[in-house]
């Protein structure tokens, strides 16, 4: 396929674009509407837990302030996220008060943040897809997103959490990684969209090592571009530097964390800033690639052995401070945290459907690399960020939210070049190809595909939809009135309820699904499945008044090795618990003295 000339490949077709946009917002808002009488619009925990912290920041809560006050009651607990999510959606719901009142403008934010978020994605789908395909690719790069349940459900009404932000500069640092092999001023944009994807959150280190390796590779095998390694280099480190200002107080600027943007990644940020620049003052020297691949190596090594001897907890993981425990029975136990493989069982048709797409566009690639010589280089680096992506979805599902988009360039190749091979010799044969290229990376049509056939046989995975959907039910606002309408208590409840319960209500919670909240995740676990005397302790402890319970949550079915007296297993209530429950689903327990 011969590509048109470069200026071309850069002019987004704006019409188009937001034809698409308007379309797929139509969908989102239409979908949440639907479904408005059955699923909360901020269903997801992380998105209810995003609009307690906007709503405490819009309070007066410090920008640096970083503690829930109502988690871990009574003492509280910190939230490791960035600021940076929450200042744009307070400015909508700010702009949105005056005419939609409180309550309303929250609503306003809800749709409007991941519908921008939205545009932005397509807009830089767009810019890659020209980039390497051409104005051919620009169709399936824009309508293959909506395509994408990996896509869709991050950026759909509600969805106001910071992942489908890390979506966008995923993409955004593949493309501009790509951009700068012709111009050297991208490779600063590059650098500082690494470390703002850092400051936002760690499940951007596949695509940041991706950049690393990248440049890395730049100077081995192009050293005529040693400027954009020096960039890069330069402007990750000083980014990365100047976030942790903007994050945090000069007193925790030296305290590490593996969890979150602490010095740990800002020394990582500079040592590598370091090591690039050293490398561009190499410039060709030396000439050949093989001695200049084993100075890059060494280079690298001694500078994540020096990050690693500093910082040697970090080599366990961002969860290196959490209980072993907490790990095992809990964090790992999380459905998202599943291999790809793993999670087939329960949720086969979303499975293939995020896991398909990523898998082929590699294939596409590899075959392109292979095939064709013509910016070979380009497609070589987007191999490497789409590489890294799909390892981290095979190893976790969750990934896949990050591994999809950087598979829609390879899609809009594929697609061009099958669409240019029907209209040349329009045979059955090259229309069928055609349409199932467009399958191939249309994730929608494998769940509904598979979802037919889940529903019609009885199996796990449908009883895993049949619970999600009677969870749900525990989420909705109204299953809340009558808890809201009491003075703020302090309540334990499962660990999946509790930000939902901040949302709601204004009672303070032990447990939320955060893990720096480690003390009150334990408690919470101990609460349900220990003895029901060591329950009681716990609720005296901490001054709780309140036991709130959805039976249809998966933790109140308990762990294997539950006690016998256990909360869970109990038959008959303790003589210091009063069912006050008011109907709807949600059961309230009042704790007596």
């Amino acid at each position: 396929m011969t590509l048109p000339p470069a200026a071309d490949r850069r002019a987004v077709d704006w019409p188009l674009l937001l034809t698409v946009f308007v379309a797929a917002a139509a969908i989102f808002i239409v979908r949440a509407r639907i479904g408005a009488g059955s699923t909360p619009l901020l269903a997801d925990t992380d998105d209810a837990m995003r609009m307690v912290v906007v709503r405490d920041f819009l309070a007066g809560q410090g920008w640096y302030d970083i503690v829930q006050h109502r988690i871990n009651a009574p003492w509280g607990a910190d939230i490791h996220w960035s600021r940076l999510v929450d200042l744009p959606i307070a400015l909508i719901i700010l702009l949105a008060r005056p005419f939609a009142g409180a309550a309303g403008a929250e609503t306003i934010a809800a749709y409007i943040w991941p519908l921008l978020l939205f545009l932005a994605l397509l807009w830089v789908s767009a810019r890659l897809a020209l980039r390497l395909v051409g104005p051919a690719g620009l169709l399936p790069a824009l309508v293959l997103p909506i395509l994408s349940p990996a896509v869709t459900n991050e950026f759909s009404a509600g969805r106001i959490d910071h992942h489908n932000l890390q979506v966008i500069l995923t993409l955004a640092i593949a493309w501009t990684s790509i951009e700068s092999l012709d111009r050297s001023r991208f490779a600063l944009a590059t650098g500082f969209l690494c470390a703002t994807a850092i400051a936002i959150g760690t499940e951007a280190l596949p695509a940041v090592s991706a950049a690393i390796l990248a440049f890395g590779l730049i100077w081995i095998f192009s050293p005529e571009k040693s400027r954009q390694v020096r960039y890069f280099g330069l402007a990750f480190a000083g980014g990365t530097l100047a976030h942790i200002v903007i994050a945090l107080p000069p007193d925790r600027w030296l305290v590490p964390a593996c969890d979150a943007l602490s010095v740990d990644y800002v020394f990582a940020a500079v040592a590598t800033g370091a090591v690039f620049v050293g490398l561009a003052a190499l410039g060709g020297r030396p000439r050949g690639w093989t001695l200049r691949l084993v100075i890059g190596i060494a280079a690298g090594l001694a500078a994540m052995g020096t990050v690693f001897a500093l910082f040697p907890e970090c080599l366990k993981g961002p969860y290196a401070a959490v209980d072993p425990w907490l790990v095992t029975h809990w964090i790992n136990a999380i459905a998202e945290a599943k291999t790809w493989w793993g999670s087939l069982f329960d949720l086969p048709a979303y499975t293939l459907a995020v896991g398909v797409p990523p898998l082929l566009g590699l294939v596409v690639i590899g075959h392109r690399v292979v095939t064709m010589k013509e910016d070979r280089g380009q497609w070589l680096v987007l191999a490497l960020f789409l590489g890294f992506a799909t390892l981290v979805m095979l190893l976790q599902v969750r990934g896949a939210r990050l591994s999809t988009m950087p598979a829609i360039p390879a899609a809009a190749c594929l697609i061009a070049d099958l669409r240019a091979r029907c209209l040349t010799s329009r045979t059955p044969a090259t229309a069928i190809a055609l349409i199932a290229g467009w399958f191939g990376f249309a994730g929608v049509l494998v769940i509904v595909a598979v979802s037919a056939v889940v529903r019609l046989t009885p199996n796990p995975a449908r009883e895993v939809i049949e619970t999600r959907t009677e969870r749900a039910q525990c989420l909705m606002p109204q299953s809340f009135a009558d808890l809201a309408a009491i003075p703020p208590e302090r309540v334990m409840a499962p660990i999946d309820l509790g930000s939902h319960l901040l949302l709601e209500t204004p009672h303070a919670v032990v447990a939320a699904p955060y893990h720096r909240n480690e003390a009150g995740v334990l408690d919470t676990f101990a609460f349900f499945n220990g003895p029901v005397d060591e329950a009681r302790e716990i609720l005296a402890r901490r001054g709780i008044g309140l036991v709130v319970t959805c039976p249809a949550m998966p933790e109140m079915r308990g762990l294997a090795d539950a006690a016998p007296d256990s909360f869970v297993r109990l038959e008959r209530l303790p003589d210091w618990l009063a069912d006050v429950s008011l109907g709807g689903p949600l059961k309230v327990y009042a704790v007596l003295p």
